[in-house]
């Protein structure tokens, strides 16, 4: 009976410190993984791609906006490898032509398959964009080129969600998901130049007490802009690594102090 509590009890306090650590990395989740810039890699096999449901007019639209970003960006991004004497700004200009000549295969893969007629130029503000870059040089060029980029990411980055969260078609649904992680990738390559004019960008604009959302999600924004923090780290947080340790502590003293403790037992011969 004692080697099966015995067993039961370790089985028990295994459990207990597997659950303590799931906590440790939920709690500093920049330490379990890091991921860099580079050509996005979305999970394909997770969303289908048959072209059903309905295609609302704002789906439409955003499949002309992403075949509309590659009609400027790409050719920028040729000039920023040709004009530019900033070797990361040559590097930045390269990744985004070279990824924006995939994601134009994508959405033009998704239009023909949904029959939606898509520009062949840039519209007249991204063909000022290009004759502003093609009259400057060497720094003016650098700013430009990554300013009117960032800009525009930033424009089309809330589109991407409307979509990917209201589409009812899977085909634009999955081109959603895909264009947002080119999109992310691409505003960490232009800032990586620590050249973005922040300042320049439009605000957010101020949030809408009387919107609409999920039940409990007001509370909970109070709750998390209301709780303590010790150095930019919540004290609820600091509070279950603390507890954590403690029985990580605790475990470890009983099992060695109940190991030093248990007698042992001399396996008696049947003859003696």
């Amino acid at each position: 009976m004692r080697t099966v509590d015995h067993k039961f009890r370790w089985r028990r306090h295994a459990r207990n410190v597997a659950l303590i650590v799931a906590a440790l990395v939920f709690l500093d989740p920049q330490g379990a993984s890091a991921v860099e810039p580079g050509v996005p890699d979305p999970p394909s096999g997770l969303l289908t791609d048959r072209g059903r449901g309905d295609v609302a007019e704002a789906d439409r639209d955003f499949a002309t906006k992403v075949r509309l970003a590659g009609l400027w960006e790409i050719p920028a991004g040729e000039m920023a490898q040709e004009k530019s004497n900033d070797p990361r700004i040559k590097s930045i200009g390269k990744d985004i032509a070279e990824q924006h000549g995939v994601l134009d295969k994508l959405v033009r893969d998704a239009a023909k398959k949904l029959d939606i007629a898509l520009p062949a130029k840039p519209n007249a503000d991204q063909q000022g964009w290009l004759d502003e870059m093609e009259a400057a040089e060497g720094e003016e060029f650098d700013q430009i080129y990554i300013d009117r980029l960032r800009a525009a990411h930033g424009k089309i980055f809330p589109a991407i969600a409307t979509i990917r969260a209201s589409t009812r078609n899977d085909t634009i649904r999955k081109l959603a998901q895909r264009t947002n992680q080119f999109v992310m990738t691409h505003m960490t390559l232009l800032e990586s130049s620590n050249i973005v004019d922040f300042g320049a960008l439009p605000t957010a604009p101020a949030p809408n007490a009387a919107a609409p959302g999920p039940a409990g999600t007001a509370q909970l924004a109070s709750a998390n802009a209301s709780t303590p923090a010790i150095g930019g780290t919540p004290v609820l947080a600091l509070l279950m690594v603390a507890l954590a340790s403690a029985a990580v502590t605790v475990f470890v003293v009983r099992y060695t102090t109940g190991n030093s403790r248990r007698p042992s037992y001399r396996r008696r011969s049947r003859y003696s």
